[in-house]
């Protein structure tokens, strides 16, 4: 049983070897730097301030609103990704012609890279000669070019759709293979007891796939948390749209405050780690050896 121990430890020490230097360290050291006044300037000059860089935080109300950004992006878009995906994975996991050719397809804005899809729609989204906005005015929805990523009211919708166009076949790839191992045999006995499509959807598709399910929300809502490249190409520094990573962003390099932008990354981190302990708490996912759930 020692010589076993052993050996898991051996396999296992590369990997914590790694992530010790590819994420511990940098953790420590942004937590470090949060408690002192460093600036990006020089690094080696540096004083120790305690806790105030965290006081100031909590008191700038520009920070509160990035939290409320961050968590109203993050609600909306997982979402709407997590209804559109389960969605689309019925429609592919059901018996249709083309199923392959639609898996593919839906791929396609997965595959493009964040900054290059986020340009793109940009342009596409821009008020005086985008193409969204001449498609809406021929169709006779609006009757002027509208600001969408200016417009106070129209820039997190627009950055949510954006988003939601980019990360949604992600949710239904997940889901689908999800779908995919389901027992048949059940569905089968369903039919024969004159259980309706909806009625198994409701009480046997979604129950058996909610580990799963929750697993994909999860990784989408940390993305979302600590999304900033999405964002920040669409509408930059906006204070309507700015997340706690363009915060820090601007803190760290346009004011070159290492010490107060390194605060405002480390409660990023604390805030992601609240929450996905809640959600995993709540949603009482326990990933055991044989995939059960308890």
């Amino acid at each position: 049983m020692m010589a076993r121990t052993r050996l898991a430890w051996a396999y296992l020490a590369p990997l914590l070897i790694t992530l010790a230097l590819v994420a511990a360290w940098p953790l420590l050291r942004t937590i470090a730097f949060s408690l002192t006044d460093a600036n990006l300037s020089d690094l080696s000059q540096w004083q120790f301030v305690g806790l105030a860089n965290y006081a100031y935080l909590l008191s700038d109300p520009q920070w509160w609103r990035a939290v409320g950004n961050t968590l109203l992006f993050t609600l909306l878009s997982v979402g709407l990704e997590t209804i559109l995906g389960l969605v689309i994975a019925l429609t592919i996991n059901a018996h249709m012609p083309g199923r392959g050719l639609v898996r593919a397809a839906i791929l396609i804005p997965w595959a493009i890279p964040t900054v290059v899809s986020a340009k793109m729609w940009a342009w596409m989204l821009h008020d005086l000669y985008g193409v969204v906005n001449v498609l809406l005015m021929n169709l006779g929805l609006i009757d002027r070019p509208w600001a969408w990523l200016a417009d106070p009211t129209l820039s997190m919708a627009a950055v949510v759709l954006v988003d939601v166009w980019k990360a949604t076949p992600f949710m239904a790839l997940l889901i689908l293979a999800a779908l995919q191992v389901l027992p048949l045999d059940i569905y089968e006995a369903a039919r024969v007891d004159g259980i309706g499509p909806v009625k198994s959807f409701f009480h046997i598709t979604l129950p058996l796939i909610r580990p799963a399910l929750l697993i994909a929300v999860i990784f989408r809502s940390l993305d979302a948390l600590r999304v900033f490249d999405v964002i920040y190409v669409l509408t930059g520094n906006n204070e309507n749209t700015a997340t706690m990573s363009v915060y820090a962003r601007q803190q760290l390099v346009d004011f070159q405050d290492v010490g107060f932008g390194s605060t405002a990354a480390t409660c990023l981190f604390v805030i992601i780690a609240l929450i996905t302990t809640a959600v995993i708490t709540l949603g009482r996912v326990h990933v055991s050896a044989s995939g059960n759930d308890r």
